[in-house]
């Protein structure tokens, strides 16, 4: 199977998928089943060759909307609940939006699109629809401050690394992901399921992380993945004990030692790894040898179409897999002259394997030298006690900015000790790193928080 034969996922649910289920909480739909039913009331024609925004408040149906539109609109941009509809007006201009699908038509009125098409479950039978179009994938950037980017993809593009895996040709899995499947890291999963005729296990909103892992538990998971903040948390939870997932992934953010050891000791018997993936760049490349960074063989073109190069500390990416470009009027270009895409991922050589060291447009400036705080959060990390760190800044009248590290405790019971945590942190820390990256201030928090995209919030 190739890129190209995935045209329409509707299509390709049409060969028959038997007892597989995408499900939440609360609902739950046999996947065979949503090649003859919709949940937008008959409407569907009505949307052909229409550039639609999808925001609809659950998973599942936002799921079941994705493989009806797929083939019949000309556009379809995924909106994630945390929107800001302060920018819809700008969305909608720069998207060429002439239709809306929700279950909150209230939301979207008087936005100036006359088409909003209300979709809810259950489904409902429906006559097969000539797919006539090759929808263009919609997302929106995460993590920036104002209007976030809108990036667009093939689903040749979003199916590359699945396909290049023989993802279709395996024994039926059952998936879960922490991320929302309306960003591209869970997107990247909803496919692999539905494509490797799996089921797929979705989060519900404001769910516990011990309820969450539990029904995970309940549904027989076998394959799941998350940033590695959302597996920190998880590893928090006594429920995380009793989940047994056979294949662990982690991507979105950077993977040091400390959480793939952890995971390790929790998951003894799982395929463990990390992966590289952005919105803009796409799928890169998987590493499953249980360390951080990846080697630098990885470097240059491989069999899987991905070409990869630094160029001053920053990993470029040219591939089949990335976007093909922002949209909207005033959207930058994506790609630079030479089809590189600039991840803004800053890596580090050492000896045979590069190594992530942060964001570019993170960087702490300490008396003119530069501060990683990723960089830092990994040394800190290692303590046995540490759970997580957010490594933050604090403004100095002297070099201009501070190293401040907030350490989330792995274990209630170790506040009693804070004292001695920090002694040891500090010595490591000066051990590991020059004197301008040790933290000025640690300060000990009762909890850190996580953006709807899983990262560990940095401006909080």
């Amino acid at each position: 199977m190739s890129p190209r034969e995935i045209t329409a996922l509707r299509n390709y649910l049409a060969t028959g998928l038997n007892d597989r289920t995408l499900s939440d909480k609360t609902d739950s739909v046999a996947i065979s089943d949503i090649a003859s039913g919709t949940i937008l009331g008959g409407r569907l024609p009505d949307l052909a060759g229409r550039s639609v925004v999808l925001s609809l408040s659950t998973q599942l149906a936002s799921g079941i909307a994705m493989i009806e539109l797929d083939g019949v609109a000309r556009r379809m941009l995924l909106c994630p609940p945390d929107f800001d509809m302060a920018h819809a007006a700008s969305l909608i201009a720069d998207a060429e939006i002439d239709a809306i699908v929700t279950d909150d038509p209230d939301r979207w009125a008087g936005r100036g699109v006359a088409l909003i098409v209300t979709a809810a479950l259950p489904l409902r039978p429906a006559p097969p629809l000539e797919l006539t179009h090759t929808t263009q994938w919609l997302m929106l950037t995460s993590g920036t401050t104002g209007a976030p980017k809108i990036v667009a993809h093939t689903l040749a593009a979003l199916t590359g690394a699945i396909v290049a895996d023989g993802a279709a040709l395996r024994a039926p899995q059952t998936w879960a992901t922490f991320y929302d499947i309306r960003r591209y890291g869970g997107l990247q999963i909803f496919l692999r399921a539905v494509l490797g005729g799996g089921s797929m296990v979705l989060s519900a909103p404001g769910e516990t992380m011990i309820d969450h892992l539990g029904r995970l538990s309940a549904r027989g998971v076998t394959h799941i993945s998350g940033t590695p903040s959302h597996w920190r948390k998880a590893l928090m939870s006594a429920a995380a004990a009793s989940f047994r997932p056979d294949y662990v992934r982690l991507s979105g953010e950077i993977a040091d030692q400390a959480v793939l050891d952890s995971l390790r000791r929790v998951f003894p018997d799982a395929s463990i790894g990390h992966a590289y993936a952005s919105t803009e760049a796409g799928v890169g490349f998987a590493v499953t040898d249980g360390r951080e960074g990846f080697p630098a063989s990885l470097i240059g073109p491989n069999q899987s179409g991905v070409e990869m190069k630094v160029v001053d500390g920053s990993l470029r990416i040219r591939s089949t897999r990335t976007a093909h470009t922002y949209v909207g009027a005033s959207a930058p270009s994506l790609a630079e002259a030479d089809g590189f895409i600039d991840t803004g991922d800053m890596v580090e050589l050492r000896d045979d394997r590069y190594y992530f060291v942060g964001r570019r447009d993170g960087i702490i400036n300490v008396g003119g030298l530069k501060v990683h705080p990723e960089e830092v959060e990994a040394v800190i990390n290692r303590h046995p006690a540490v759970r997580m760190v957010r490594i933050r800044s604090r403004r100095s009248p002297i070099t201009g900015a501070l190293v401040v590290a907030d350490v989330l405790l792995a274990n209630v019971s170790d506040s009693g000790r804070t004292g001695e945590i920090r002694e040891a942190i500090l010595a490591e820390c000066k051990r590991a790193l020059p004197a301008h990256k040790v933290p000025a201030v640690i300060n000990f928090v009762a909890q850190l928080d996580v953006t709807a995209s899983g990262k560990l919030a940095r401006h909080a």
